[in-house]
């Protein structure tokens, strides 16, 4: 996932240049067109907007260089070179919505300018960050976190918005920082789920008598490779074979079908799988056969 002296390519520039610019539209039309806050660097933009009247294009230039000095320290030379372009690519894309008529009627709701915002600006930082880049700022130090300590990206910049937007309190006020709270969360959630992909899956650990006939049929009709894990009863001392697969989560209910076909007592664990890449789930999935000719030969 780091970018530290590999060779740039093309497409993450395009996508950077995509992220950046979803995030600043959602910042322009919705946090300062409903007078929201916004956490990071970016929340420190608009606190100087508001007392000072500078333009959040160019403040976020003039914050973040010290920072891209920092993250070339530990992120390398590949990692400066698509923190500096995400940088320039927000702000000019901060003064380009500034400057285009559109306006995004929600008739007052901020509830739902909360829920935007986040979503706008947790798609396009997701964006980002998976094609390598940043946009400057805690989004730094939050890549910094992530790569040292092994904290997620989400939780670290929802920590670090809340410091920025407990001062933002001197310009907005109570009802609408609670909308900005929601907004950050919504964000956080939507990086996240950005990052981690959208192929979920399950992963089973079954251990039973009949694993060689389980794990057959696993094979033959749900089209799942299995891999046995050597394990130790830790008050029996028995050694047996269990039995360790992914699945998708509509295929988990037949996977406990044929589970249950060969060995009710078994013992099942699943487990929750954010990201699964490789032949049958990003490329290359399996047809299913309904007819599971188990011990029972039930249809399914």
């Amino acid at each position: 996932m780091y970018q530290t002296n590999t060779k740039v390519r093309w497409v993450d520039f395009v996508m950077i240049s995509l992220g950046c610019a979803l995030y600043a539209f959602g910042l322009v039309k919705i946090n300062i067109a409903n007078k929201l806050a916004e956490g990071g660097i970016t929340g420190i933009t608009l606190i100087i907007r508001y007392w000072l009247q500078i333009d959040p294009a160019l403040s976020t230039i003039i914050l973040n260089l010290p920072l891209i000095v920092i993250g070339y320290r530990y992120l390398g030379r590949t990692a400066l070179i698509y923190t500096l372009f995400g940088t320039l690519s927000l702000s000019f894309f901060i003064w380009f919505w500034q400057r285009i008529p559109i306006q995004i009627n929600i008739h007052h709701d901020l509830f739902i300018a909360g829920l935007l915002a986040g979503l706008l600006g947790g798609t396009g930082s997701g964006i980002v960050y998976r094609f390598g880049g940043t946009t400057g700022g805690t989004d730094i130090v939050a890549r910094i976190f992530e790569k040292n300590q092994g904290i997620s990206m989400g939780k670290t910049l929802l920590t670090l918005d809340a410091v920025v937007l407990s001062a933002s309190l001197s310009y907005v006020d109570l009802r609408r920082m609670m909308y900005t709270l929601l907004a950050s969360y919504v964000f956080s959630k939507i990086v996240t789920f950005t990052l981690e992909g959208a192929y979920a899956a399950r992963g089973v650990i079954i251990i039973s008598a009949q694993h060689e006939q389980i794990a057959q049929d696993i094979m033959q009709h749900l089209g799942r490779g299995v891999s046995y894990l050597h394990a130790m009863g830790g008050y029996s001392k028995k050694e047996y074979q269990a039995i360790y697969c992914v699945v998708s989560p509509s295929e988990l209910m037949l996977l406990k079908h044929i589970v249950s076909d060969w060995d009710q007592r078994a013992f099942v664990s699943i487990l929750s799988v954010n990201e699964v890449l490789g032949e049958g789930f990003s490329y290359d999935a399996p047809k299913r056969k309904l007819n599971l000719g188990g011990k029972s030969k039930k249809t399914y």
